[in-house]
């Protein structure tokens, strides 16, 4: 491995992981609140590009960290959607202490 491949592996790290907090955060509190998903969604759709760049350029660095990236980003979507979805369902139902 080359030492631009290594400084682009360092490089990569920084930004791929950069969006893992968020979906953290909110696998943690199971809850869609304050979370919103467009950054994310729009992020993974143009990773995908940079996917599509590294592999016309050869660059190992920008192909695995950007897939590592799409999938935090859509796991992010993903995550946002379900919690979203149970917290609509559950504000449908009336609790016992409602009753």
């Amino acid at each position: 491995m080359e030492s631009h491949e290594i400084i682009g592996f360092i490089a990569g790290f920084g930004t791929t992981f950069a969006a893992a907090p968020d979906l953290y955060a909110m696998l943690k509190r199971k809850s869609a609140a304050g979370m919103n998903p467009t950054m994310a969604g729009m992020m993974g759709t143009f990773q995908i590009v940079w996917v599509y760049y590294g592999i016309l350029i050869d660059s190992m660095p920008v192909i695995v960290w950007n897939i590592i990236a799409v999938a935090i980003n859509f796991l992010t979507v993903a995550a946002f959607c379900y919690f979203a979805r149970m917290e609509k369902l559950l504000k449908n139902y009336p609790t016992i202490d409602d009753r």
